[in-house]
């Protein structure tokens, strides 16, 4: 389970991500994200998810499966993902499963999200992946 402070609860929170975020699709998920600025003084967790997996997933037993494999799978890849982020920003994720994501193994199903998570990332204006800094020679022109 995800601690309380990274997780996306109320109808009110998941409308605003999914009215004003930014979208990235993969084969099994949808990806929804919105990159906000925080006050220096409040102290918000970097990143907050939420899960959204309707009927066309399956039954009651595959939707709660799904929304587990889901949830350990961006409990490891958003902390990375944030840590990439400026200083402040803090980022809501919605993801949105297809019916696909029953039938992918763990690997794919990663990929799929993580996939989701880059693009939405770009299509938002934020690198999506650390950049390596590079040495005063490469700044330098002549």
């Amino acid at each position: 389970m995800l601690p309380v402070e990274h997780r996306i609860r109320t109808p009110r929170e998941f409308g605003t991500v999914m009215k004003t975020g930014t979208r990235a699709g993969t084969r099994s998920v949808v990806v929804v994200l919105v990159l906000s600025q925080q006050r220096p003084e409040h102290h918000i967790a970097p990143w907050r998810c939420g899960f959204i997996v309707s009927k066309a997933v399956g039954n009651a037993v595959i939707r709660h499966r799904t929304t587990r494999r889901l949830r350990h799978i961006v409990r490891d890849l958003l902390p990375e993902f944030s840590a990439t982020l400026p200083a402040g920003t803090r980022m809501d994720v919605v993801v949105r499963a297809l019916a696909a994501s029953a039938e992918l193994d763990h690997e794919q199903l990663s990929a799929d999200v993580r996939g989701g998570i880059k693009r939405a990332l770009r299509k938002a204006g934020a690198a999506a992946e650390p950049t390596p800094p590079q040495s005063e020679n490469e700044n330098r022109h002549v």
